[in-house]
């Protein structure tokens, strides 16, 4: 490209500047005059002179190969900066959140030239107001399902407000550029117009030829570094310089070798430009190729003149044919492309339809629909990136994924809905709990009050969820009121613990003089002195739970101690029950005492059933002598039946007297 864009001044120049030089000596040598046309105010041109001028850049005009590429050079002649918007990479902006859409129009915004982003910001603010809709439109049903009135609903955002200050400064700046663009375009206008008005003037000043051929090379040369021109005024401007251009080399006519020599430096330049077209054809980089030929086609008409027409049609048949490969592979890619995003139509219609399926299968329950969110926002996922869809079904493509997220979202809705006011029913229950366990935290009545907070702590677990914002509020309330009760609980017993140890020690203490006890000769005093033992163990209290063990101890030493004293059986028996009464009315378990009544009730029972059988059986031996060994039998047991019915009845009056 170095070659093509090389502007200074050639061999070719030089000897075309050589034989203008020698032209004019010749014609002051002679004293004659070259004959110029005289100016005209709307030039016209002869059928000869169009002819002549009927060069490849007319042909250019006509050829529907290269309109596109017309139309691209017209639309970078308004605004040269445009070319860059093929550099900034087009991202997924449908995948984007609010937040990242927002990141990315602000990174335009510092990093590239405001003329270059318009596709890019364009893309971006349609899917910004598209998803932020959306987002109001959610925040907008979520009011209205929690009871509030249409009217009254407001909604905004940090980054809403981010990102329009973010677009207003795009605005602007693109305001400003196209302010300045105008201007310009205004003042290279005029530059241009008054190029064309000097070429006019070229054809009758009386100077030199070689004066007069370096003042049109000077015009050429500002012509090119003049600026883009209003589009509108491209065509016409273009064609006029053209035109007076040709006339000059007209004026050269009476050297056709000095006209031959530029045509070759132009038909040099011009071989080179078709050598880059033909490299590009093999590019496989279809677009970078495009663009590049743009260029290439802008040079062929903006900076080159015309050639031999011997070599005409030749040279623009090759650039032609060079064009149209570029311009057929880049038909065949955008062809590739379509099938591409004909094929994520698909898949974007097959997402729509799966999260219609979601919705239409519904749930029951809190944690089914938390699976369905799950489902429909991986769902979601899927399709914004799924890739684009083809332009013209873009919009009908995306009203209908929206439309289905909405219906899921609605019923959704409707189910919290219903769900908010069983969790307010909830909330109610769990208050009335509140109040019992605040009103209770205090309570000294232990026994009373410990099972009932038990109890709410159950019912508690029981009652479903409540509105989320008042669910911690209230934890802490009742966890606080129940904490406070249980603790107090806690700091007694640990009070208790400590006397219950210092009980535990002093009873193995006493165990220890229980065992070294000498019982007296006399039963009555032994009897005596092992009560005062009883009494003192039980008025050292209780012991901590796992040193319970040693009340078994205590009680076998004791038994042991009146099974060897010379005393009835059923006095030993009713000082061990006493003894037995006392452990057992120590401990923590009321249901023992209960146990023990209904046992001696039970037995008290047997035994009269038994003493029943037995003196019924008597009544059979009516002609049996009373010396008989088996009547002997039955009438011992009958006493002995009627000796423990005595002492369990003796147990059962002192059980009572617990009660």
């Amino acid at each position: 490209m170095s070659d093509v864009n090389n502007n200074s001044k050639t061999e070719a120049d030089n000897k075309v500047e050589e034989q203008v030089s020698k032209q004019n000596e010749t014609l002051n040598t002679q004293g004659s005059q070259v004959e110029t046309p005289e100016p005209e105010e709307a030039p016209t041109v002869s059928e000869e002179e169009k002819q002549d001028s009927n060069s490849d850049e007319d042909a250019i005009d006509h050829d529907d190969v290269i309109n596109e590429i017309e139309a691209s050079n017209a639309e970078d002649a308004e605004d040269e900066g445009n070319k860059d918007r093929h550099k900034i990479e087009l991202k997924d902006y449908e995948s984007m959140s609010l937040e990242s859409l927002t990141i990315e129009l602000e990174r335009l915004l510092q990093n590239e030239k405001v003329q270059a982003i318009k596709n890019h910001v364009n893309a971006i603010n349609s899917e910004f107001k598209s998803k932020y809709q959306d987002l109001v439109d959610e925040k907008k049903e979520e009011f209205l399902s929690d009871g509030g009135n249409e009217i009254d609903f407001y909604y905004s955002s940090p980054i809403y407000k981010r990102y329009k200050t973010a677009y207003r400064e795009y605005r602007k700046k693109l305001n400003e550029h196209f302010k300045n663009i105008q201007n310009n375009l205004k003042d290279n206008l005029e530059k241009k117009l008054e190029i064309i008005e000097e070429l006019k003037g070229l054809i009758n000043v009386e100077e030199n030829i070689n004066t007069t051929y370096k003042h049109f090379k000077e015009l050429q040369e500002r012509w090119r570094n003049t600026g883009p021109i209003p589009r509108d005024k491209y065509n016409n401007a273009w064609n006029s310089y053209h035109h007076h251009v040709e006339r000059f080399y007209d004026f050269l006519h009476l050297n056709r070798d000095l006209r031959d020599l530029d045509f070759k430096h132009n038909l040099e330049k011009k071989l080179l430009i078709i050598e880059r077209a033909e490299e590009l054809a093999k590019d496989e980089n279809v677009l970078r190729a495009f663009r590049e030929l743009q260029e290439l086609h802008k040079m062929w008409k903006e900076e080159l003149g015309p050639v031999g027409k011997e070599h005409r049609e030749e040279i623009w048949e090759r650039f032609k044919a060079a064009t149209k490969i570029i311009n057929d592979k880049r038909q065949v890619y955008y062809q590739e492309i379509d099938k591409i995003y004909e094929k994520n139509l698909e898949k974007k219609l097959e997402i729509i339809a799966d999260i219609d399926a979601v919705t239409e299968q519904g749930a029951k329950t809190h944690n089914e629909w938390q699976k369905q969110i799950k489902a429909v926002e991986a769902l979601r996922t899927r399709f914004f990136n799924a890739g684009k869809v083809p332009l013209k079904v873009n919009e009908s493509t995306w009203a209908k994924f929206k439309e289905s997220v909405r219906s899921f979202n609605r019923k959704k809705n409707a189910f919290y809905k219903g769900l908010k006011k069983e969790q307010y029913k909830n909330l109610e229950k769990k208050m009335e709990l509140i109040k019992i366990a605040e009103d209770n935290k205090d309570s000294e009545d232990f026994a009373a009050t410990t099972p009932l907070m038990k109890k709410i702590q159950s019912d508690w677990k029981k009652i479903g969820h409540v509105p989320r914002k008042d669910s911690d509020k209230i934890w802490k309330r009742f966890k606080a009121a129940c904490n406070h009760y249980f603790d107090r609980i806690h700091t007694k017993r640990d009070e208790a613990q400590k006397k219950f140890f210092e009980a535990f020690k002093e009873k193995e203490e006493l165990l220890a003089k229980l065992k070294d006890f000498k019982p007296p000769k006399d039963k009555d005093k032994a009897i005596e002195k092992v009560k005062d033992f009883i009494n003192e163990w039980k008025d050292l209290g209780r012991v901590p739970h796992n040193k319970r063990y040693i009340e078994g101890k205590f009680q076998k030493t004791v038994d042991a101690i009146l099974g060897n004293l010379d005393m009835e059986k059923n006095e030993v028996e009713m000082i061990k029950f006493e003894n037995k009464l006392d452990a057992i009315n120590s401990s923590d378990n009321s249901n023992n005492l209960d146990n023990e009544r209904t046992f001696i009730r039970k037995k008290i029972d047997e035994l009269k059933g038994k003493i029943n059988q037995l003196e019924n059986n008597l009544q059979f031996f009516t002609n049996v002598d009373d010396d008989n060994p088996l009547v002997q039998e039955v009438h011992t047991n009958i006493k002995e039946h009627k000796d423990a019915l005595k002492l369990w009845k003796e147990k059962f009056q002192k059980i009572k007297e617990l009660y």
